[in-house]
């Protein structure tokens, strides 16, 4: 049987194609562990701030944490509705100022995200005839889910430059 040199470059071709279909391209990175997500997320959080901000109103990272006992419950986040998280949420009724990253454990995102909206919701009610300049930035708080799932919040002002830096850093390590 004679092979001409189109049947071979299409042969050639195929098994080039085949090959990359095969696993020969990027390998599957392994999903980070809850506890390397929290480092991330808190990590994502503090390059996006200043030193000032960093030290102002700390990430809260566990249950355990200075504030967590206040602070976690004000964003509706506790260790049985997310699998990891990272909190930064002024406890002063002063500023309108909160950022979140959470992985919502199995079957919670909606109560995540009821937690976070409610909070939203409280900050806006706080500031709306008390410092409307707050209440600005409360109303421009932005909210959603990344394409891994995590749910993020902030709510800052620049929260636009401090959300892209902060979902760039979560996406990158995903």
């Amino acid at each position: 049987m004679r092979i001409t040199p189109s049947i071979a470059l299409a042969a050639l071709l195929l098994s080039a194609a085949l090959t990359g279909c095969a696993g020969g391209g990027q390998a599957e990175k392994t999903p980070l562990t809850p506890a390397e997500r929290t480092a991330l997320y808190k990590t994502a959080i503090e390059s996006a701030r200043d030193q000032e901000m960093n030290e102002a109103v700390p990430v809260i990272t566990a249950e355990t944490d200075d504030l967590a006992d206040f602070i976690l419950p004000m964003a509706g986040i506790s260790g049985e509705n997310a699998a990891a998280y990272a909190l930064a949420i002024s406890p002063m009724n002063i500023r309108a100022y909160g950022i979140a990253a959470v992985l919502p454990a199995a079957g919670k995102e909606e109560e995540v995200l009821e937690g976070l909206n409610g909070f939203l919701d409280t900050q806006q009610q706080n500031f709306e005839q008390y410092l409307p300049d707050q209440y600005e930035i409360a109303k421009s708080a932005r909210l959603e889910t990344l394409e891994d799932g995590t749910v993020l919040m902030v709510m800052s002002e620049g929260q636009d430059a401090l959300f892209d830096a902060i979902r760039d850093a979560v996406e990158k390590a995903d």
